[in-house]
């Protein structure tokens, strides 16, 4: 892991995480496929991590508070089903102030149902975010 992600994390808004996730994929010539799930999933991932992280309300994916984003923290919540989680728990807990449009949205194209927690989503989609994971874990 790279110092400069440690500081990113730290206190970067997401445009700027964004921004160096894009950068990396351009530079790389990573395929098409790849730099068009990246960013999406980082964004819809962050959209709640920095808000959680700038409140000073951060958890982590076994609900433990966190004191700050870092890298392990954001990857922690690229698995999918934990993602799936998170949003299920923002959803009950309107005191944590999060908007969850955009990781709803995110989650929705990928067939995970926001009304009822217990179904399940395509085993294919997590695999593919396995993949996606393993693409931002090689640019940070």
């Amino acid at each position: 892991m790279k110092q400069e992600s440690l500081e990113l994390f730290k206190s970067a808004k997401i445009e700027e995480i964004l921004e160096i996730l894009k950068n990396g994929l351009d530079s790389r010539n990573e395929a098409a496929f790849w730099a068009d799930k990246v960013v999406p999933f980082s964004e819809a991932i962050l959209s709640i991590l920095i808000p959680l992280r700038d409140s000073g309300k951060l958890f982590n994916p076994e609900n433990k508070h966190v004191d700050e984003l870092t890298p392990e923290l954001f990857f922690a919540w690229n698995d999918f089903v934990s993602l799936k989680s998170l949003a299920f728990t923002i959803q009950k807990s309107p005191d944590l102030g999060v908007d969850l449009e955009i990781l709803g949205n995110y989650l929705a194209r990928y067939n995970v149902n926001l009304e009822d927690e217990n179904l399940d989503f395509p085993i294919s989609h997590y695999n593919l975010h396995q993949g996606v994971s393993n693409v931002i874990k090689s640019l940070l």
